[in-house]
């Protein structure tokens, strides 16, 4: 009964104040929902980073061309010829015991045109030269049709699979299965087989592997485009000529057990830099070794946007010592009045603890339900800055366009033990000050 009068007495106290507890709460408020807000965000940026890397795959080994400076000085008759070749991929396929195999991948830029309908303006996007197993490597989904056969990769067949995107718009209200897409540039068509499923762009992965967008791409057989397009490509800028030759633009290394991927993939760059150890045309990206990196970032991540979070909490307990200060102060003379009628020190204690207790206890659920809106309220926010402020949307990373935070399971009870301890804490001092006042000088007390 009398720990139910003073929670009671308590509560009438804070009551009496209620603009002031409120602003005391909403500290508290804040520093919780920050906790739970942040790391949710943290969560949901480290699980996107790392889906991304899955889908390269943990057994891959991913070497790309690069294209060095050009040094030509716009000389028409020098060929830049860079990046991985033909011979070599077939070397590391042939030659390395632990590969299961080697996927040929060629990337050129090209414009894409309807051509049943001269109407539709054609569209830039991305012509991908490839093989049939490059659809389950990639994860890519197929909507309609089927993705290429190893039959259609082996006869050179001119057939295509469009992305989902360049479909609609170049295909609108049409099934585009069966009809063809044209590349005026090469005055070249391909009869469409499929249609993909829609995918979001990947983020940039680590220095060497580029952020990937394919809403526009044509997939045609690597054979294809060994046949009907040419290896060199010759580019025009403010009247100077370049020309370029590369084979293929990636090759895709499938590794038999993933315990093999890390050497393995130092054989592979052994192999590329046998004629010359000192080659700057390539780089190889070790999904493994990412997500291995990945899972521990994502741990220090956490832990400073726990940190940053923990100071509005800390900043929440100065509010409740400062307004505790401020009542014992304006309460001493009840404090007297208290003593001389026999409350001893650990009751006027626990009184003001009950007080600090009841403002960090109801910071602490309210801040937890505003916690638990933070994914719905970052989606709607992202939502409403891509309809409202388009130039705004532009410019956020890729990353934070496509994921969605994630509430940690165990930050809900940790803020709110924190918010528990921080109140007790911070009210502590005021509760002793409290009743360490002498009843006689606290009774003179205007």
């Amino acid at each position: 009964m009398l720990l139910l009068r003073t929670w009671k007495l308590g509560i009438r106290s804070l009551l009496l104040h209620p603009m002031r507890s409120s602003l005391t709460v909403l500290g508290i408020l804040i520093g919780v929902t920050s906790v739970i807000w942040l790391l949710a965000i943290s969560e949901g940026i480290s699980k996107e980073f790392q889906r991304q890397i899955e889908d390269l795959g943990a057994e891959n080994i991913i070497v790309r061309s690069i294209k060095p400076p050009d040094e030509g000085g716009g000389n028409f008759r020098r060929v830049n010829a860079f990046g991985v070749s033909r011979a070599e991929y077939r070397m590391i396929n042939d030659t390395i015991s632990t590969v299961d195999r080697v996927l040929p991948i060629r990337e050129l830029t090209q414009k894409f045109a309807n051509m049943g309908n001269s109407k539709v303006k054609p569209i830039n996007g991305r012509l991908v030269g490839c093989t049939s197993e490059y659809a389950e490597v990639t994860r890519l989904v197929v909507n309609r049709g089927h993705f290429l056969t190893t039959q259609e990769v082996e006869t050179g067949a001119t057939v295509c699979v469009i992305a989902a995107t360049l479909a609609q718009k170049l295909f609108p209200g049409e099934d585009p299965i069966e009809k063809e897409i044209y590349l005026p540039e090469n005055q070249d068509y391909y009869e469409i087989v499929g249609v993909l499923e829609p995918r979001n762009s990947t983020a940039a992965i680590g220095g060497s592997l580029a952020s990937q967008d394919f809403s526009l791409d044509v997939y045609i057989p690597v054979t294809t485009m060994r046949i009907r397009l040419s290896d060199e490509v010759t580019k025009r800028s403010g009247g100077t000529f370049s020309r370029q030759r590369f084979e293929l633009s990636q090759i895709t290394v499938q590794v038999k057990n993933v315990d093999d991927v890390p050497q393995t993939a130092k054989l592979v760059e052994a192999t590329l830099r046998v004629r010359d150890p000192d080659r700057q045309d390539f780089a190889v990206v070790v999904p493994y070794e990412l997500l291995e990196q990945a899972k521990t970032t994502r741990m220090m991540f956490m832990m400073f946007m726990c940190l940053i979070a923990a100071i509005s909490l800390v900043v929440g307990g100065i509010g409740i010592m400062n307004i505790m200060l401020a009542t014992v102060t304006e309460r001493t003379r009840e404090i007297g009045v208290r003593r001389a009628l026999g409350a001893k020190r650990s009751d006027i204690t626990q009184q003001f603890l009950v007080e600090t207790i009841t403002l960090s206890v109801v910071g602490g659920l309210t801040g937890i339900l505003l916690g638990l809106l933070g994914p719905w309220t970052f989606v709607l926010a992202r939502d409403g800055v891509e309809r409202f402020a388009p130039n705004l949307y532009s410019v956020i990373p890729e990353v934070g366009r496509v994921m969605s935070p994630e509430i940690v399971p165990a930050s809900i009870p940790v803020s709110f033990f924190i918010s528990v301890v921080v109140g007790v804490t911070f009210g502590l001092y005021p509760a002793m000050r409290a009743a360490q006042m002498d009843p006689i000088e606290a009774l003179r007390h205007e």
